[in-house]
């Protein structure tokens, strides 16, 4: 049955709203003007309205009293801590995964390591970790394959909106080092091996060490950021 047109345009709102705050188009802490978006999107305030309600829900923009809604703005604190339980979430995840994936599910994890290299080849380091690249393709496949209702609800669903506003940070900076790209890939194949071997152990012990690399390298460029721009302004 088809959706109602109405049903049908917040949604899309919803999408070209999100994509415009995953890629900093829509910048972290700036204020929302209904006015200025509707005529950016050609939609009514009523869509409009129910699509900022929906994004409110991710996480993605917050409403304050007296001041309007925002985009989230993530501190530094903020992005770690989420980094964080991501490793936590996300072990746990590939350690069930390890334990409850069919053999066509660990088949499609290997699709997206082959994927992963003909992106690479094709689009460089950015094309590789862009929104809706293999890379996420590749721990979403994961996560539902945990078969945990909770940890997919709470990861793709609460969680993963804000990680992919870090993971658009972290496209800046592994575009800047191939090794990066290099050691991903041989870090999704010990996971993946550890899935297919059904050796929950070390699957949930390969993902952990895989995620708390990339956080290191991401935290660290952006405190270095941010004491570049301290100084500036000082």
């Amino acid at each position: 049955m088809a959706l109602p047109t109405s049903r049908v345009l917040v949604d899309q709102t919803v999408a070209r709203l999100e994509q415009a705050i995953l890629t900093g188009e829509l910048a972290q802490g700036q204020k929302l003007s209904e006015q200025a978006l509707s005529d950016r999107y050609g939609v009514s305030r009523g869509p409009l309205r129910e699509a900022i309600r929906t994004l409110e829900g991710r996480h993605l923009v917050e409403r304050t009293p007296f001041s309007g809604v925002r985009v989230v703005q993530l501190s530094l604190d903020d992005t770690e801590q989420l980094l964080s339980t991501r490793e936590a979430l996300e072990g746990m995840a590939s350690r069930q995964a390890a334990e409850n994936m069919t053999l066509h599910e660990t088949r499609k994890l290997r699709a997206c390591l082959t994927a992963f290299e003909d992106s690479f080849r094709r689009e460089g380091l950015g094309g590789v970790f862009r929104a809706g690249s293999v890379d996420n393709d590749l721990h979403m496949l994961i996560v539902r394959g945990s078969r945990n209702r909770w940890l997919i609800d709470i990861i793709c669903n609460e969680l993963y909106p804000l990680l992919q506003i870090c993971r658009f940070h972290s496209t800046v900076v592994t575009a800047r080092t191939q090794q990066r790209v290099e050691a991903v890939h041989r870090e999704h194949e010990s996971i993946i091996v550890a899935i297919e071997r059904r050796e929950p152990e070390a699957a949930e012990r390969a993902m952990r060490a895989h995620l708390t690399a990339s956080r290191t390298i991401l935290m660290a460029q952006l405190r270095s950021e941010a004491a570049t721009s301290a100084l500036a302004r000082a």
